[in-house]
């Protein structure tokens, strides 16, 4: 169903079963695969792929407990030329993927967030929300990437690393500040990084390392908690 309203561009293919809501904007050259749902006021650019049992544009929802509700005026996700989403995926409103970005299958992409260009999401990845994440970025498959996050330039995170970004477990009344990661950092697969640690330029975290506390530019750490290789 596509509903009247919709703008869609030349050379475009929708796949079976795919709904395209009022006010979608749809460039040229793009691809839609079955069964996808494209919320209102989506906006997609040129040459763009989308796979199979996707969603696109939905709106956060909450509940009493949660600590801090979503926004109610948020903007339309958007996405640029040249971007390609798997099948299964979630990406809510107010997201900007940027050019030539790469969302793997069964990822998910929370409100308020920005991905730069030729970043790759990988498969099973969780980007929450109040996160920017710069170009170049690798997120390896099945990293949990906490809310207040920042992502620099050319950053690599292997598998299954998880970030946190609420020092208090719940208790609520104070900010909240996820890792920062510095321009060219590496992570290593199976990580944690604590909230609010900085990871410097350059600095490399291995495999299984729980970082406690920030590391410097160009170094190396390891371990539970992470310290300098000598």
């Amino acid at each position: 169903m596509i509903h009247p309203t919709a703008q869609i561009g030349e050379n475009v293919e929708i796949g079976e079963y795919t709904i395209i809501e009022e006010n979608v904007m749809i460039g040229d050259n793009v691809s839609i695969g079955h069964h996808t749902v494209i919320k209102r006021d989506t906006l997609i650019g040129n040459h763009v792929s989308v796979g199979n049992s996707t969603t696109l544009g939905k709106s956060p929802a909450s509940n009493r407990k949660m600590a801090r509700k979503p926004d109610s005026d948020l903007t339309p996700l958007i996405i640029l030329d040249n971007v390609k989403i798997a099948d299964h995926c979630v990406i809510y409103q107010d997201v900007l993927l940027m050019d030539g970005v790469f969302i793997g299958d069964a990822a998910s992409i929370r409100e308020n967030v920005e991905i730069g260009k030729d970043s790759i999401v990988g498969r099973n990845v969780m980007i929450e929300n109040n996160t920017q994440i710069g170009e170049n970025v690798t997120i390896q498959t099945s990293s949990y990437i906490t809310a207040d996050m920042i992502i620099e330039d050319e950053v690599f995170i292997g598998p299954c690393v998880s970030s946190s970004n609420d020092k208090y477990m719940g208790e609520g009344n104070y900010v909240y500040q996820g890792p920062i990661l510095k321009r060219g950092c590496k992570v290593g697969n199976n990580a944690t990084l604590l909230p609010s640690v900085i990871i410097g330029n350059n600095a490399v975290v291995g495999a299984g390392a729980v970082v406690t506390k920030d590391i410097e530019d160009d170094v190396t750490v390891v371990g539970n908690p992470a310290k300098i290789l000598n």
